[in-house]
């Protein structure tokens, strides 16, 4: 018998063909982030959403913040074409059944700091993981605050554009200011006019670190109000703070507990006064992050009686959580709690929904700011050295639907709005965000209200170890999240890959400024004055 010999030269072409099928397999990589101890295990699929630039919702009810039908949406290239009833496609367009569903805009996380260098260490969550998280769990774009890299705002936005590289959905930057001179000041226009920021934090805690004084806070506030950017504040009186931290050591209470004790809703309260009446004397808007106390809430409800443009926005920790866990006897159980200001006595919880749900408070962030428990143990002696922040940048949706709408507190408009037309409407960037109507971006999630969900660390997204939400169940899931037009979530599955994310720049001068010159014009005629004295003749 004779036998064949293979040819050399298809050998060589069966194994280049071989090489480049795995080289293609080794690119495409599939991210379905699950937590353990101490990394997320992380499945990518480059190619998720890409295969069709169409895409056809049926059925479902779409909600936007004032208004629900039941409605087809049409999707192409990434913006929503049309929504109206029964919609005719051809094959080529993918469809997604939403019957019984509710179809409305995918979240916007205010208030998250990833890949944030902090009290000698790095949150564990980056660009793409924690926006990987964010999407598993309906948001589908964060605003993340630039910290300045030694006082300077141009190095820190740059540090910031390099970091979200690797972003995976869109994201906006707000900047935080720490030092106060003229290269500031112009950099903040720049920022503004150039750079797509408008809007400014001033950190009135963490002495030695990032706190500004009163004098810095009324000029931020004066250039702020010329530029047309919001300005922000971490109300915490960090002198007090300060005092109060080296009381309880003093005492000898060194663990979780003294975090809460050192800083108490007090002095949230105080400095949210300060700074509502420092922007008041200025006649800028401002805008509370954060807001963790009743007596946070109260000064705010008490400025927008008077006609004051306050913004307060709470988190979702501070609506669901309270300060028991501080004084758990394990201290990583503790530990994962701290965060500032902190999470308060169980009262303060109830007081923010309720504030939320009649319009006391606006909207709702989480202050995203992921520490495991490795990087908590730096402070088992001494709760100052614990890196503050917790969770929340996947739990938001979920937490604030079976918080909110679940217990009738809020109606499923009010959720939109809550969780995301506000956010772009204070930061200028609706209709584009936060709705679904022609011409919007389109992020959508299709949420099912008859689901139910379970937090885990063991489940979640994040890069964290622990979770703050652990074991919390609930109804109402998100089960599709399209981001730009892309499914990246659906069936518990994560498709997402660095990179896809789009940095979208805000425009100054929301509608929070609407009116400001007219108030300030008023102000002046009121003054009565310089008045005309004549002179002495002596």
């Amino acid at each position: 018998m004779k036998h064949q010999t293979e040819n050399p030269n298809s050998v060589a072409m069966g194994f280049t063909s071989q090489l480049l099928r795995l080289l293609s397999l080794t690119l495409t990589f599939f991210i379905a982030l699950s937590s353990s101890l101490s990394q997320s295990n992380q499945f990518c699929d480059a190619g998720a959403g890409v295969p069709s630039s169409k895409l056809l919702i049926k059925g479902g009810t779409v909600v936007n913040a004032h208004h629900q039908q039941v409605a087809d949406v049409y999707v192409e290239d990434g913006i929503i074409v049309a929504v109206k009833p029964t919609i005719t496609v051809g094959d080529e367009v993918a469809v997604i059944d939403a019957t019984g569903k509710f179809v409305m805009p995918g979240g916007i996380d205010p208030h998250t700091h990833l890949e944030f260098e902090f009290m000698s260490t790095e949150t564990v969550d980056d660009f793409f993981s924690g926006q990987a998280a964010a999407l598993a769990g309906g948001t589908t774009m964060h605003i993340d605050f630039v910290i300045p890299h030694k006082g300077s705002l141009t190095a820190g936005f740059e540090a910031y554009e390099k970091k979200a590289k690797k972003s995976c959905m869109d994201y906006g930057f707000h900047m935080a200011v720490t030092k106060w001179d003229e290269t500031v000041s112009r950099e903040m226009e720049l920022m503004v006019k150039e750079k797509g920021i408008n809007s400014f934090k001033f950190f009135m805690a963490y002495k030695g670190a990032l706190m500004i004084n009163d004098e810095l806070l009324l000029e931020g506030f004066k250039k702020c109000k010329s530029l047309g950017a919001l300005a922000m504040v971490h109300a915490e009186n960090g002198d007090a703070v300060y005092e109060g931290q080296k009381k309880m050591i003093e005492l000898g209470i060194t663990g979780p507990e003294g975090h809460a004790l050192s800083r108490p809703a007090v002095l949230e309260g105080e400095a949210t006064a300060r700074a509502i009446r420092l922007a008041d004397f200025v006649n800028t808007p401002l805008y509370v992050v954060h807001v963790m106390s009743i007596d946070a809430m109260e000064e705010i409800a008490r400025a927008r009686k008077s006609g004051q443009r306050v913004i307060g926005e709470p988190v979702a920790s501070g609506l669901v959580l309270h300060e028991s866990w501080l004084w758990h006897p394990d201290f990583e159980t503790a530990a994962k709690y701290v965060m500032s200001p902190p999470i308060r006595k169980q009262g303060h919880d109830k007081a923010l929904q309720a504030a939320l749900s009649t319009g006391v408070l606006q909207l709702v962030g989480t202050d995203h700011c992921a520490f495991n428990s490795t990087q908590k143990a730096l402070g088992i002696d001494d709760f100052r050295k614990i890196p503050n922040g917790v969770n929340g940048i996947e739990e938001r949706m979920h937490v604030v639907w079976d918080t909110m709408v679940e217990s009738g507190q809020i109606s499923v408009t009010d959720y939109v709005r809550l969780t995301s037309t506000e956010c772009a409407r204070i930061f200028n960037i609706y209709p584009r965000k936060g709705a679904i109507l022609p011409g919007s971006d389109a992020d959508i999630i299709i949420l099912n209200p008859n689901s139910s969900f379970e937090i885990t660390a063991k489940s979640h997204h994040s890069r964290l170890d622990t979770n703050v939400y652990e074991g919390r169940r609930g109804k109402g899931k998100v089960e599709v999240t399209i981001a730009g037009g892309r499914v990246v979530w659906e069936n518990n599955e994560l498709k997402v890959a660095p990179g896809t994310g789009r940095y979208i720049k805000m425009a100054p001068f929301s509608y929070l400024f609407d009116g400001i010159d007219k108030r300030d014009g008023f102000y002046l005629n009121s003054l009565q004055a310089p008045v005309k004295r004549a002179k002495s003749s002596s």
